[in-house]
């Protein structure tokens, strides 16, 4: 089995890429030879060696650029910048999305949801934007528009729609988290929650071969991805993912909430000072669909109990109430309810450690 070349986005030395195939193990090139990964198959276990030093040398930069992503829609742009002025309402959102005839249905249809339970139809732009603000309206049309955006790779076992499960979960999660920790506006953290992986399918779709070891190398949920890109490649998709939100012209303290959505540190002071970092940073704690265990969760119920205020909601609590959130908003955003709610999982989670 050949692999496709890295093209010259790679590099340092040339070698054999890692192939895992029913009978052997053929040179590690790239992933050097420390970190035991366990495979199963045929009967027979095999182990893959990974290194803690990054050898294959690809810049990040490149890798991008030649993703030749296209630029957001004008409309989301345009809120984007009206954003940046307070002095801005209703009236001044309302014309860049009635311009724009796909996005006002789609935020006509975002307003009417069960999620918002309005007990008259919504059928004026300027009115939605009115009863549910515009930071709303604006980070709707925001992931509206990146999600529009990004590729769906051919990349083993990478699947886009478990990945917008899971981009939905966190999102909510990281409003909820930030609203807790006394943030007024928590919509910020809902859209940085949102897209904090945007640059895994990206990524996934340049590099195939590579990105097709790294996840499997996450031995479901037991390793971060973001470990095993580090140990490999020297970047995560953290990096990427704030160089895209640049790139899109988006406000730099959104691409910081993207690019430090790895950050585990409770008490650090940037995170103390921003509590949108602390609870975008516990969002990514949460379970993948795909995977089978939930091996982060002792590690999210610390980092809850370390930065949360007194009075505040359980970790068990706020988990049920993205639940309930996240099956009044999945219909629109056209995304399947999960096979298992977080609370079970805590639950799982909790009867495993009794």
């Amino acid at each position: 089995m050949a692999f496709h070349q890295l093209g010259d986005c790679v590099k340092g030395r040339q070698g054999p890429l890692t192939l895992i195939c029913r009978e052997e193990l053929f040179d590690l090139g790239f992933l050097g030879e420390h970190c035991a990964e366990k495979w199963f198959g045929g009967g027979r276990k095999r182990v893959l060696k990974m290194s803690t030093e990054s050898v294959l040398k690809v810049d990040l930069h490149r890798v991008l650029s030649r993703a030749q992503l296209s630029g957001l829609p004008q409309s989301a742009v345009r809120l984007v910048e009206l954003s940046q002025d307070p002095s801005n309402g209703p009236a001044e959102f309302a014309a860049p999305i009635e311009a724009d005839p796909g996005l006002a249905g789609q935020v006509l249809r975002f307003v009417n949801s069960s999620y918002f339970g309005f007990t008259r139809e919504i059928s004026s732009v300027k009115l939605a934007i009115s009863l549910v603000g515009v930071r709303t309206i604006k980070n709707f049309a925001l992931w509206s528009a990146v999600f529009s955006l990004v590729p769906n790779p051919r990349c083993g076992p990478f699947d886009l729609k478990s990945l917008w499960q899971d981009s939905l979960r966190r999102g909510l999660f990281a409003r909820a988290a930030a609203k807790c920790l006394g943030v007024k506006e928590a919509e910020e953290a809902f859209s940085a929650g949102l897209l904090q992986d945007m640059a895994v399918p990206v990524l996934a779709k340049e590099l195939p071969d590579v990105y097709v070891r790294l996840l499997a190398a996450r031995e479901q949920g037991q390793m971060r991805l973001s470990d095993v890109e580090q140990q490999t490649l020297g970047w995560t998709h953290a990096q990427a993912g704030g160089i895209l939100a640049r790139q899109w012209n988006l406000p730099d303290d959104f691409a910081v909430l993207i690019e430090n959505h790895l950050a585990n540190d409770a008490n650090s002071p940037r995170m103390r000072r921003d509590p949108r970092l602390a609870a975008v940073a516990m969002s990514a704690l949460l379970p993948s669909v795909v995977d089978p265990v939930w091996h982060e969760a002792p590690q999210l119920e610390a980092f809850y109990d370390q930065i949360r205020p007194a009075r505040t909601p359980s970790l068990a609590k706020l988990l049920g109430q993205v639940d309930q959130e996240f099956a009044g908003f999945a219909p629109i955003m056209k995304v399947a309810l999960p096979s298992k709610s977080l609370v079970d999982w805590h639950g799982e989670v909790a009867a495993a450690a009794s």
